[in-house]
């Protein structure tokens, strides 16, 4: 199993119970497990790959908790509208997503995020058009390495009662189940159609 030996960081930020900033600090990782943190003295000497990152300050990845990855595809598009006017603006061009497009924009926007530090992102893909679905942003993460947490998102209020508006490009899937008091809760999902 191949190791790994970080060491000589100018800090490194544990974000352990006692929120230790370890000067001169490092970790050693087998595999993908992280089996020591420390001062750079108390670890190993070697490992198969040895990082000397003087100078710099290492701390834990970033986590990500509300994304729209497929939007990366159309991220200069309406900017200056409100967010109504956004919408209703690209909810025709998205009517028109594929699965490969899918799969595009979440090797994009993950690849974006780990770059800045993320290694953990969810994803809050709600409209499905054509053949998309969660299985293409699932093997994106997988090539990206990132920790991934796929979710579909969903719309619980028409425009008329605040909510985000549906155009004629969506259709929508109206449920309805009963809370845990018995009432009941009614969400609708807008699903794309071209």
């Amino acid at each position: 199993m191949q190791t790994l030996l970080v060491k000589n960081t100018a800090v490194l930020v544990t974000m352990d119970d006692e929120r230790r900033e370890i000067v001169n600090g490092g970790l050693f990782v087998r595999g993908n497990i992280i089996e020591q943190v420390g001062p750079t003295s108390e670890l190993p000497e070697t490992a198969d790959t040895v990082l000397d990152l003087s100078g710099h300050i290492v701390l834990p990845g970033l986590v990500n908790t509300h994304h729209h990855l497929y939007q990366s595809l159309t991220r200069v598009l309406a900017q200056d509208n409100n967010l109504f006017d956004w919408l209703t603006t690209l909810y025709p061009i998205w009517a028109n997503l594929t699965d490969e497009a899918i799969y595009i924009s979440t090797i994009t926007g993950l690849a974006e995020l780990a770059l800045s530090g993320c290694t953990t992102s969810s994803d809050h893909l709600y409209i499905f058009p054509n053949d998309c679905t969660l299985d293409s942003q699932i093997r994106a993460a997988q090539e990206i390495g990132v920790r991934f947490h796929a979710a579909r998102g969903s719309m619980s209020l028409g425009e008329s009662d605040g909510g985000l508006p549906l155009i004629a490009s969506l259709k929508t899937r109206r449920s309805s189940s009963k809370t845990a008091s018995g009432s009941s809760r009614h969400t609708t999902t807008p699903v794309a159609t071209p």
